[in-house]
Order: C-alpha cells, then sequence, then structure tokens
C-alpha cells in the first residue's frame, strides 16, 4: 500500500464519476443525485485526506518536481486547487439536479479537479515518490485509506488559509 498510489487510484474513480455524469440523462435525476452524492463525498474527503497526510510530509522532505520549484509551491498550488474544488463543488448543490445550469456547475467543478489532478500526479506525486521509501508511503497509506473508509459520506467543506496550511499543517488542521 503506497499512499501515492491510492492518491491516483482516486484520481481515476473521480475522473470516472465525472465521465458517468456526462453520459446519464439528464431526466434520471435519482441516478445523478447518486452519483454526484458518491463524487462529492470523495472530492472532499480525498481533499481533506491530502491536506491531513500527505501535504504536510511533502513539505518535509519534498524539494519541487516538474515545472514546481519546490515542496512548498506544489503545496501551496494544492491547498489552493482543494479550496476551488471545494467552492465549485459546493456551488452545484445551489441548481436543480438534471437542469443545463446544473450540469455547467458540475462541468466547473470537473475543470478546477482536473487541473489540480494533472499538477498533483505530475509536481506532488512524482516528488514524493522519489523523496520516501516505500515504507513511509506505506505507513501515510494506511492512515489516508483509513481516515477515507472512516469519511465515506463526507467530511465538513471548510476552505484552508494557504499561508497558514504552509506554515503549520497541525493548527490548521486542528491536529496541534
Amino acid at each position: 500500500m503506497d499512499v501515492t498510489q491510492i492518491i491516483l487510484q482516486d484520481h481515476a474513480e473521480q475522473r470516472r464519476l465525472f465521465a458517468a455524469i456526462n453520459e446519464i440523462d439528464p431526466s434520471d435525476t435519482e441516478a445523478l443525485t447518486a452519483v454526484w452524492g458518491r463524487l462529492k463525498a470523495l472530492l472532499d474527503s480525498h481533499a481533506e485526506a491530502e491536506e491531513r497526510f500527505f501535504y504536510p510530509d511533502l513539505l518535509k522532505t519534498g524539494t519541487g518536481a516538474a515545472d514546481a520549484d519546490d515542496a512548498e509551491e506544489e503545496t501551496r498550488d494544492a491547498i489552493g486547487d482543494h479550496n476551488e474544488i471545494r467552492d465549485t463543488g459546493e456551488k452545484v448543490q445551489n441548481y436543480k439536479v438534471g437542469t443545463p445550469e446544473w450540469f455547467s456547475a458540475v462541468a466547473a467543478c470537473e475543470v478546477a479537479n482536473s487541473d489540480h489532478m494533472g499538477e498533483e500526479e505530475r509536481q506532488g506525486l512524482a516528488d514524493f515518490r522519489k523523496r520516501n521509501s516505500l515504507e513511509e508511503r506505506h505507513k501515510l497509506g494506511v492512515r489516508f485509506l483509513a481516515f477515507q473508509c472512516a469519511h465515506l459520506t463526507g467530511v465538513p467543506v471548510k476552505d484552508k488559509d494557504v499561508d497558514d496550511y504552509v506554515e503549520d499543517p497541525a493548527q490548521t488542521l486542528g491536529n496541534a
């Protein structure tokens, strides 16, 4: 079990669920509601798990990968992205399921999420794999997965202050 692999598997599931929404007939609001509910819970719990178990360690061990100068830049960008994903996900809730406005809001969330995943996969995840042993990635993977399993229906949605997070992730998350 490797935290970076778990994150990649979550990304694949997120992509699959966004694609499924695009293939469901707009009149099938029961199916759309169910799929969106699962996707929203996954997006929120995934971001929170990364903020609790992945990014604090990346800040300690990372040096930057691909087009990121350093781990702080990778982390700042990711936490900002998570805030955008949370915000666009919450906006979906403002529209009647199956309407053009609802699909447009879902699309905005998908764009925010897709942009984030691409950056994270070439930056933070690559950086983390290079700098951390499989044993350490396993330990974090267990904690990450346990958190997600304990929060299958989601987590409270709360944006993080990027500067405060980078300065002290534990304090920002209430883990201090």
